[in-house]
């Protein structure tokens, strides 16, 4: 399910960009949506502008649909906690030991291992 959420997502996010790019702006951005205005209806420059507001703001709605549902499936496995709480948990299991002398981990000494090492031999 949220495999075929995210890739409608994607497909709604890359059809978003196009159409706001098709869409004529004051600053002269790539207005391929309004021509010459040749014809009447929906080919004019009034009704490609219609069209194009209104089929972005459609794509817009999905958006945000498709995030806000894609979050909550994301949430839904997991349990809510924060970066706080996770210190406080780590910090209450390492009051009872002692804190290490050094940054390297220590190495846990045998009962069997002789503190001195073998004389030579001169043979």
């Amino acid at each position: 399910m949220a495999s075929v959420l995210l890739v409608i997502h994607l497909i709604v996010a890359l059809c978003l960009i196009a159409t706001v790019l098709l869409q004529r702006s004051e600053g002269g951005a790539l207005g391929m949506g309004g021509g010459g205005g040749g014809g009447g209806g929906l080919l004019s420059g009034r009704g490609a502008a219609n069209a194009l507001t209104r089929t972005t703001a459609i794509l817009t709605v999905v958006f945000f649909a498709t995030s806000i549902s894609l979050t909550l499936i994301a949430r839904q496995g997991s349990q809510p906690s924060s970066v706080l709480d996770q210190a406080g948990q780590q910090s209450q299991g390492t009051t009872g030991e002692a804190p290490p002398s050094s940054v390297l981990p220590q190495l846990p000494a045998s009962p069997s291992a002789n503190p001195e090492p073998p004389a030579p031999s001169n043979n």
